[in-house]
C-alpha cells in the first residue's frame, strides 16, 4: 500500500499536538496541584465541585451564624449568674424579715432591696460589645427599662419599653434557635421573659418594691404570705432561664462540631476531586516529554530519507 508524505506528515502533526497538549496539561497541574481548574477541563468534575462548594459556603455561614449565637448565649450567661445572686439575695432577706428582726435590721433590710432594685434595673440595661441592649427582644437600640423614683430616691416603679420577640438564627438546614431573652413578655405566650413572665407569675421589679416597702412599714405579715412566694416566682423563672441557656450553649456546641466535621469532609471530597497527585504527575510528565523526543527523533530520520535511497 502506497503511504503518500502527506499522510505521514498528517500523523506526525497529529501526535505531535497531542503529546504537546498532553505536556501543556501536566505540566500546569504539576504547577498548580489541581487536576483541572477550567470548567472544559472536567465539565462533570467542575459541576461536582461546585456542588460541593456552595455545601461549604452553606456550611460556613451555619458556623458563623453559631459563632454569633454563642456569643449572645454566654453573655447572657454572666449576667444570669448574677441575676441569680441577686434574687437568691433577695429571698434571704425576705426570709430573715420577720417578726424577729429588729427595727434596725428592718431599716438595713430595706436599704438592701432598694441596692438590689437597682442593680436588677442595671442588668436589665446590659448591653453587648456592639452597644446593643440585650433583653429589649428585638427593640436593641435604647435601654429596655426606666425607673421612676420618690422624693428619697427609692424606686417606685419600673416600666419596660423593649418587646417579646426574638431573632431566629439558621444554625443547620431547616433547623433555627434564638440566643435573644427579652426582659419582658406580658402575653402568656412564646419566649419567657427575664424579669417578668406572667406564664409563671414572676415579676422582680414589681415584687422587689413590694418587699421594700413592706420592711419599710413593718408589714411582716405581707412579707411571709406574699412577698416571699412572689420572690420565689422570680427565683423560678432565673433558674429556668438558666437551665435554658445552658441547654442552648451545649447544643449550639454540639452543631458546632457537627459543622466543623461537615465542612472538613466537604474539603476532602474537593481535594480528592481536585487535587492532582505530584509524584504520579511529574512521573507522568517526564513520560510524555520522553515520548515527544522519540517522537521527534523519529521523524527526523523519516524526513532524512530522500527518493534516491529508495532508487539504489
Amino acid at each position: 500500500m502506497r503511504v503518500s508524505s502527506n499522510t505521514f506528515a498528517d500523523n506526525f502533526l497529529y501526535q505531535d499536538n497531542l503529546l504537546q497538549a498532553q505536556q501543556n496539561t501536566l505540566q500546569q497541574q504539576a504547577t498548580t496541584g489541581l487536576k483541572f481548574s477550567l470548567p472544559e477541563d472536567n465539565p462533570s468534575g467542575m459541576s461536582e465541585v461546585l456542588n460541593l462548594q456552595s455545601s461549604s459556603s452553606a456550611n460556613q455561614q451555619y458556623l458563623t451564624n453559631i459563632t454569633a449565637l454563642q456569643n449572645q448565649a454566654n453573655n447572657v450567661s454572666g449576667i444570669l449568674t448574677s441575676l441569680q445572686a441577686l434574687v437568691n439575695q433577695a429571698s434571704e432577706i425576705a426570709t430573715s424579715a420577720d417578726g424577729t428582726a429588729t427595727p434596725t435590721e428592718m431599716s438595713t433590710y430595706a436599704t438592701q432591696v432598694g441596692n438590689l432594685i437597682q442593680q436588677a434595673i442595671t442588668l436589665g440595661n446590659s448591653q453587648d460589645s456592639q452597644g446593643n441592649y440585650i433583653f429589649g427582644g428585638t427593640a436593641t437600640g435604647s435601654p429596655p427599662f426606666t425607673a421612676t423614683t420618690d422624693a428619697n430616691g427609692n424606686v417606685t416603679g419600673v416600666t419596660y419599653s423593649g418587646n417579646s420577640n426574638v431573632n431566629q438564627v439558621e444554625i443547620s438546614p431547616g433547623v433555627t434557635v434564638s440566643a435573644q431573652v427579652p426582659g419582658s413578655n406580658t402575653s402568656g405566650s412564646g419566649p419567657a421573659g427575664l424579669f417578668v413572665n406572667s406564664a409563671t407569675g414572676a415579676d422582680l421589679f414589681s415584687h422587689l418594691i413590694s418587699l421594700q416597702q413592706d420592711i419599710t412599714s413593718g408589714n411582716t405579715a405581707a412579707i411571709t404570705s406574699t412577698d416571699l412566694p412572689n420572690v420565689s416566682k422570680d427565683e423560678s423563672n432565673v433558674l429556668d432561664q438558666v437551665s435554658a441557656n445552658g441547654v442552648l450553649l451545649s447544643r449550639l456546641q454540639a452543631t458546632s462540631s457537627l459543622a466543623t466535621q461537615q465542612g472538613n469532609n466537604i474539603a476532602t471530597q474537593v481535594s480528592g476531586l481536585t487535587d492532582a497527585d505530584l509524584a504520579t504527575t511529574i512521573t507522568h510528565l517526564q513520560q510524555t516529554e520522553t515520548a515527544f523526543e522519540a517522537a521527534l527523533e523519529s521523524s527526523s530520520r523519516v524526513m532524512a530519507i530522500s527518493l534516491v535511497d529508495f532508487m539504489t
